[in-house]
């Protein structure tokens, strides 16, 4: 029986995967999968634990790469917090188009949203745009550390499952 909740543990970590460009937790979901395997007595509480850290950095990680490219490409702290509500409403927008809507246009929320906050800020166009782009790359960057975070950990957690 164990090997059964093995692979579908594993099937799932692989959905939380899929849900990190989609701006969802996918990386909290997959350390809840591996806690619910620690509950089970499949993976030992170390394990659980170092998974459980690794994620929290990789979500700081998030925050200070967004924040430092959004700075090197000349936007403010409030800059950075427009980025952030411009990426969740851009999410929210793009919804009903299966799949790639949410993720297109969550990037263009978040380009839109540093943007505009430069815009009020500063009145020029020119800055506002390079605020904005610098803070989609930092967010492209961002998903995709925690991806390959997301799958370092649905690997060591699998070796620990099946070996």
């Amino acid at each position: 029986m164990s090997i059964w909740i093995s692979i579908l543990a594993v099937l799932a970590m692989c959905a939380g995967v899929l849900m990190i460009p989609f701006g969802l937790p996918g990386l909290w979901f997959i350390v809840v999968v591996t806690l619910g395997l620690v509950l089970a007595g499949q993976v030992g509480w170390t394990l659980g634990l170092v998974v459980a850290g690794v994620a929290a950095v990789a979500e700081a990680a998030e925050f200070l790469v967004v924040a430092r490219f959004g700075r090197a490409y000349g936007g403010s702290r409030r800059a950075f917090w427009g980025a952030v509500a411009g990426g969740m409403l851009g999410l929210f927008v793009g919804f009903p188009v299966p799949l790639v809507g949410p993720v297109i246009t969550a990037f263009i929320g978040t380009f839109l949203g540093a943007g505009a906050v430069t815009l009020l800020e500063t009145r020029s166009l020119r800055r506002s745009a390079r605020v904005g782009w610098g803070v989609v790359l930092a967010r492209t960057v961002a998903v995709a550390l925690k991806v390959g975070v997301s799958v370092a950990v649905i690997a060591v957690v699998g070796v620990a499952l099946f070996v």
